[in-house]
């Protein structure tokens, strides 16, 4: 199915690489002008040359999802130029250490709240005004199935996962009756450098490259995508409900 974005603004945070670049990719292919946030100037650059390359357009933001006002900033720019935001994609985070919880350094589980929920409720928080805006707003937050199996040892990540999908729940739950749509996403094991960090004896060509989880999530930002409030898993290609503990 070919998804047209043609005069739609998409923000991706994360975008310099991994998951994050490929979907800024992607966008700019459908025809979305991408404002690709990031740290890595380096990576916002060969982004821009990819996106250049492939006929789209993008504007590049390099800055700390950890400067909260920076953040805030960015909702005032964004209305300023284009009046509005299409599209979301709540990309960036980070993992922090594999340890037991009381091992974690407490500048550690700072960081990891402060990046992967901290700054998604702040994105939230800056951009859902200019969501509203338009007629078919969508956002998609990055989640793991680290929020749902809690595995030993990955207590600051999937306590982060966990709250970031609450948000996304909650906040698709008061904007329900509007156009805007927001699903959670649990993209999988996925050929980045979180992963390498994380599994550093795996085989990266195991595991899915970005580029396939950036494929699978561009109808997701279409008008034709109506679901909210649900996640996304990018191994099944399926969209479920969320229940209660049984």
């Amino acid at each position: 199915m070919t998804i047209d974005l043609k005069g739609r603004v998409a923000v991706v945070t994360g975008a310099s690489r991994g998951i994050g670049y490929f979907t800024a990719l992607e966008l700019a292919k459908a025809g979305a002008h991408v404002v690709a946030c990031a740290r890595t100037v380096g990576g916002l650059e060969e982004l821009d040359d990819a996106i250049k390359a492939a006929g789209g357009s993008a504007t590049l933001v390099p800055f700390d999802l950890a400067d909260m006002p920076a953040i805030d900033k960015l909702g005032g720019a964004i209305n300023e130029r284009w009046g509005k935001l299409d599209i979301l994609v709540a990309n960036a985070g980070v993992l922090g250490t594999i340890s037991p919880i009381g091992h974690v350094e407490a500048k550690v589980f700072d960081k990891v709240m402060n990046i992967n929920v901290n700054a998604t409720w702040r994105l939230i928080r800056s951009l859902e005004p200019l969501l509203i805006k338009s007629d078919a707003g969508r956002a998609l937050i990055l989640s793991s199935s680290a929020a749902h199996k809690c595995k030993p040892f990955w207590g600051p990540y999937s306590a982060s996962k966990a709250a970031v999908e609450a948000l996304a729940r909650t906040w698709a739950g008061e904007t329900q009756r509007l156009p805007l749509r927001i699903l959670s996403v649990d993209p999988g094991a996925t050929r980045t450098a979180m992963r390498a960090q994380a599994m550093p004896g795996e085989d990266p060509e195991t595991v899915p490259h970005p580029s396939e989880v950036a494929a699978k999530l561009l109808p997701l930002v279409g008008p034709n995508q109506t679901e909210t409030g649900k996640l996304y898993i990018v191994r099944e290609d399926k969209i479920v409900d969320y229940r209660l503990p049984e």
